[in-house]
């Protein structure tokens, strides 16, 4: 029988990942509780005002202006997510939305805003961040994946069946800017409608077959907006920016562009595809062999999309990404042509219309609704796209190019690690977590390759440590400094032209508490546990969950994220489909060639967080094993 090894990707140094637990209250609402919606909308419409010096009531004047456009444009509700129009993870400046509209930064997360209240889901990750960032005199924190609290869906759809049972034969009107929702998520709400709609019938009717047919009518509908209403009340909403590309060199990418066409066209070929499109920022760097700096903050990435056919190849971006004589050059001689950003919808539009037996292959859940929703359910191929598993799956070049970048990164920590040492133990100097970054950053920047740091890096002493994705700040009132009183947990990563690294450490100078000993060595058996796993082909990653929180499990303990993600050679550090995970939706397999992150963690809100962190390579165990692609073991 075969068998998969995950071992450490050479690294000198060990450590963790995320997030926390959070004492605010949360809304609840299942199955049919009606009166648990208008208890919180009627919370939300209370704290929306907040008084001012004379006793009146004042508005929050953000959401005051955004209510005025949801009257004129007469919609109900307005989603704002987190998305760009390629449904990134980390976005650019010019599509923080969400954030500007609740002061809420953390990259996961939807603001929904009704005409009496406004909130915002997001999951565990950021239950401790939302808490502290939102205004609580106006938004409502939805602790997403708690029991009782409803998904975005449920909570809409429980909305529109109680406007109907108050007498109104108006559906609730969901306003949302198509380009920043993936289709599926209109597809989940629309069906959710219709259910709902279907069960208000069915209860209403008694049998009376005219009742019914009345009482069918859609209790809720999507609204495409003309234009995204905070764009209109964003007064200094940034600019799009527009990086130039520049060639990521055949030697780290393994595979040359005219290859990748190839084999997503056999692949075409096979599921009588005729166009083939590309919107996440990844899948375009990978595909066309580009990366980008600039864009998106920490991600080698460009803004564009791309499209394949059995004629052509086209990459969708601003004219200024294509300055350089030597992207130029790359994309024509890989046959590229570019065509204006703006061109991609009328582009399918074109192609489904053009034939009868047209069909575009595009995967509804990483593509946004506007470039769907213009091809007929009968010419359209959702399905997990064919760049998604070839990136996922690095090849000898790409694995190199992993490995090396560790060893680099390694070095840089061994080198920080001894300067932070000698500073708070020798010289007895206490180091604020701004300083910790800087350090850090500046040993990295002396490695050969290096680009920028791969996300922003997370430094947290003490309680700031069981803030996930903590940023620390010169200015703010959470600023810390490091010690020997307080542990500090770190976690960063770098960019480097030829991979991408991410790795944690938490570490103390100082005596822990027994407490915090034990809670280390419980983490650090999980890290373990996940590195020497030995475990049989086609086995998903949510099945290996479980031996990094076995040592916290005995203990009652456990931790709120996931144990592994996937990360892209020498892109995003953030990279799919693959995960560790006890959400056992996610049932792709570890395959040979992945990457994936291995961190375990116990976090205390207000106390301290412990995290430990390796990227790990799935290999054979048994090299006998590892045969070609195409050849059976």
């Amino acid at each position: 029988r075969q068998h998969l090894n995950l071992f450490g990707v050479a690294n000198t140094v060990r450590g963790g990942s995320l997030s926390t637990a959070s004492t605010s209250s949360t809304i609840s609402a299942s199955g049919s509780n009606k009166s648990a919606l208008k208890m919180a909308d009627a919370v939300a419409t209370e704290q929306d005002t907040s008084t001012s010096a004379d006793g009146g009531i004042e508005a929050d004047p953000k959401l005051a202006a955004l209510r005025s456009r949801m009257e004129r444009d007469g919609v109900d509700v307005v989603l704002v997510p987190s998305d760009d129009p390629h449904l990134s993870e980390y976005v650019p400046s010019a599509y923080m939305r969400r954030a500007y509209l609740t002061n809420f930064h953390g990259s996961a997360g939807t603001a929904v805003v009704t005409a009496g209240g406004a909130y915002l889901w997001t999951d565990s990750r950021y239950f401790n961040e939302a808490n502290l960032s939102l205004n609580a005199d106006h938004w409502q924190l939805m602790k997403q994946g708690l029991p009782k609290v409803p998904t975005i869906t449920k909570f809409l759809t429980d909305l529109a069946a109680e406007k109907r049972d108050c007498g109104s034969k108006v559906p609730l009107r969901v306003g949302i800017d198509p380009f920043v929702h993936p289709a599926s998520f209109a597809k989940e709400l629309t069906d959710a409608f219709e259910e709902e709609s279907s069960d208000v019938a069915n209860a209403s009717s008694n049998g009376d077959d005219e009742s019914s047919t009345e009482e069918a009518a859609p209790i809720g509908e999507i609204v495409t907006l003309q234009s995204n209403l905070v764009d209109e009340i964003w007064d200094d909403r940034p600019p799009v920016p527009t990086s130039p590309f520049r060639v990521h060199p055949l030697e780290y990418a393994g595979m040359s562009v005219a290859d990748k066409v190839t084999k997503i066209r056999k692949e075409m070929e096979e599921k009588k595809a005729t166009m083939a499109v590309f919107s996440a920022l990844d899948d375009v760097a990978y595909l066309l062999n580009v990366r980008a700096k600039g864009d998106v903050e920490t991600c080698p990435v460009g803004i564009g999309y791309v499209t394949v056919t059995n004629d052509d190849v086209a990459l969708y971006c601003d004219p200024a990404k294509l300055a350089s004589d030597e992207v130029k050059e790359h994309l024509e001689e890989a046959g590229v042509v570019h065509k204006s950003y703006d061109d991609v919808v009328p582009a399918i539009e074109e192609h489904v219309a053009a034939s009868k037996s047209s069909k575009v292959w595009i995967d509804k859940s990483r593509a946004n609704y506007a470039l769907c929703r213009v091809i007929p359910t009968r010419k359209l191929i959702d399905s997990q796209n064919a760049v998604t598993p070839m990136k996922a799956c690095k090849n000898a070049a790409e694995m190199e190019g992993m490995r090396r970048a560790h060893i680099v990164d390694g070095a840089a920590m061994a080198h920080f690690i001894a300067w932070l040492e000698k500073t708070i133990v020798t010289e007895g100097r206490s180091v604020s977590e701004v300083e910790i970054d800087e350090v850090l950053t500046g040993y990295r920047a002396k490695q050969p390759g290096f680009v920028e740091v791969s996300f922003p890096t997370i430094a947290g002493v003490g309680p700031n440590g069981a803030i996930i994705h903590y940023r620390a700040q010169e200015g703010t009132d959470l600023l810390r400094s490091l010690d020997k009183s307080n542990p500090i947990l770190i976690d960063s990563g770098g960019q480097y032209t030829y991979g991408t690294t991410d790795v944690t450490r938490t570490w103390h100078f100082g005596e822990p508490t027994d407490e915090f000993v034990d809670n280390y060595t419980r983490v650090l058996k999980g890290n373990i546990g996940v590195d020497s796993m030995v475990f049989p082909q086609n086995t998903p990653g949510f099945v290996l969950d479980v031996f990094a929180r076995k040592a916290l499990w005995e203990a009652g303990r456990d931790y709120g994220h996931g144990t592994g993600h996937g990360v892209g050679a020498a892109l995003n550090v953030h990279e799919g489909p693959h995960s560790i995970s006890p959400r056992w939706a996610n049932k792709e397999v570890m395959k040979k060639g992945m990457v994936v992150s291995n961190e375990p963690g116990y976090y205390e809100d207000g106390n301290f967080g412990i995290r430990i962190e390796n990227l790990l390579e799935v290999a054979y165990v048994d090299p006998a094993d590892d045969v070609g692609e195409d050849e059976e073991p």
